[in-house]
């Protein structure tokens, strides 16, 4: 099946029908994952759905390209450029999660390079969210092995985005935002991206995900 652009597997009984549970039915990203999602089955479709709208896609990118060729720049371009991902480059997309704020808090990131990919889902304890924000970009960033390749940063923490690229002063978290640039002079080519959080960007979407569930894990054990 296909959730939110990425083919997923989907649970099933003996008969082949999916499990539901209150109108949510059971996924996974990898069979051989330890992580399973309750989705809205409303949001889950086949996987022609998704050869279709690559079709389109297709169709669009054309469009735009003739777009540019005349000067001019439609709005699909617009919604194209937010929700991309840059071909040449490692794209690390990032999020941080708390329960409560100060609460139990967890990191999701998502390495992309090509055809290769990296998930990273780990609890760190009592903290803010702002601290959880800057450990994923901080995490992502140590999980890259070599700094000369080009590396986007894409995360939805106003927050994280200022105090590391515009100059915003921090009253806290000094020692954790100093890491991190540390870290980031280590690298030839790295721009970081602000995009919005929960509007449907796949890497994204997948970060929170992941950063939730290190959450839920830890309350079972």
């Amino acid at each position: 099946m296909v959730f939110k652009k990425n083919k997923v597997w989907l649970a099933t009984d003996q008969d082949q029908k999916p499990i539901t549970k209150n109108g949510k039915v059971l996924i996974k990203y990898q069979l051989d994952q330890d992580y399973e999602y309750w989705i809205l089955s409303k949001n889950i479709k086949p996987t022609d759905s998704l050869q279709r709208k690559e079709i389109t896609e297709k169709g669009e990118k054309s469009t735009r390209k003739s777009s540019e060729q005349k000067g001019t720049k439609t709005k699909s371009d617009t919604e194209f450029l937010t929700d991309t991902s840059c071909d040449d480059a490692i794209n690390i997309y990032t999020d941080g999660a708390s329960s409560g704020n100060p609460g139990p808090s967890g990191i999701g990131v998502v390495l992309r390079f090509g055809k290769y990919e990296k998930e990273i889902s780990r609890y760190i304890g009592i903290t803010t969210n702002n601290v959880a924000e800057l450990e994923a970009i901080r995490s992502g960033l140590m999980a890259v092995k070599n700094s000369n390749l080009p590396v986007r940063v894409f995360t939805d923490s106003r927050y994280a985005y200022g105090v590391l690229t515009k100059g915003w002063k921090a009253k806290k978290n000094q020692d954790i935002i100093e890491s991190i640039k540390k870290i980031l002079s280590k690298f030839n080519d790295l721009k970081f991206i602000k995009v919005k959080g929960h509007v449907g960007i796949e890497g994204n979407e997948r970060a929170d995900i992941l950063a939730t569930s290190a959450i839920k894990k830890a309350k079972i054990k």
